[in-house]
């Protein structure tokens, strides 16, 4: 059974999370977040739920000491919050979240994103991201498995990962070729989908991670 690991100041959000998710997964709370950092280690979670805004630390700066250790780097961590504001969002999804789920939460919705979790698609949270403008060739397939052929520019990378525009519509987790237009449209490897921001009367955001790299990148 996965298990995980809930950080969470309010008593009853906490119940609440046992109530719909134990049966699935062993869990472990803490009102805590002082506490949180000991118990990652200690029990080696699947995926943490954290709490945006707690008396004592915020949940991004708790984020912040997990992605420093290299035992709780890489455990996905999913924020809850009470907030609507795209730049509280902007500012969970800069630290690497997994999620962003407001309250109150739709379990169904939870548990489908924990049911997808792969540690290894996720950014680690302490790899430099530049915010660079990188001329790109996609090609895959599109939601409806249609292919296509794009060109688009990086908004920021790292060392395995990058964020781009694309017009055509991708499902989660579809794969892409990438090549380097400045060096002469050289394949520059593989990369998974893994997460996006659709926004009104602009072409969707899109995280990439790759799965393999063949030859240069633009961070090594």
């Amino acid at each position: 059974m996965k298990r995980l690991l809930i950080v969470d100041d309010d008593d009853a959000m906490r119940r609440l999370f046992r109530l719909n998710l134990s049966d699935e997964y062993e869990i472990i709370d803490t009102p805590d977040p002082d506490l949180a950092l000991g118990l990652a280690m200690e029990h080696k979670p699947d995926a943490i739920l954290m709490d945006v805004r707690m008396p004592k630390h915020s949940g991004i700066d708790l984020c912040r000491a997990f992605g420093s250790i290299s035992k709780t780097q890489p455990i996905p961590i999913f924020f809850i919050s009470g907030e609507t504001s795209n730049e509280t969002r902007e500012a969970c999804r800069s630290m690497g979240a997994a999620g962003y789920l407001e309250k109150p939460v739709d379990f169904e919705i939870l548990k489908t994103s924990l049911a997808k979790i792969r540690s290894q698609t996720q950014v680690p949270r302490t790899e430099v991201r530049v915010h660079l403008r990188v001329e790109l060739k996609l090609s895959g397939k599109d939601i409806h498995g249609e292919p296509f052929v794009e060109t688009t520019f990086t908004e920021n990378v790292s060392v395995s990962a990058f964020l781009c525009r694309c017009t055509a519509v991708l499902a989660k987790d579809s794969t892409v070729e990438v090549s380097m237009v400045s060096n002469f449209n050289k394949f520059a490897g593989k990369a998974r989908m893994v997460r996006m921001d659709d926004r009104p009367k602009c072409p969707t955001l899109y995280g990439f991670r790759f799965l393999e790299k063949k030859g240069e990148w633009i961070l090594q």
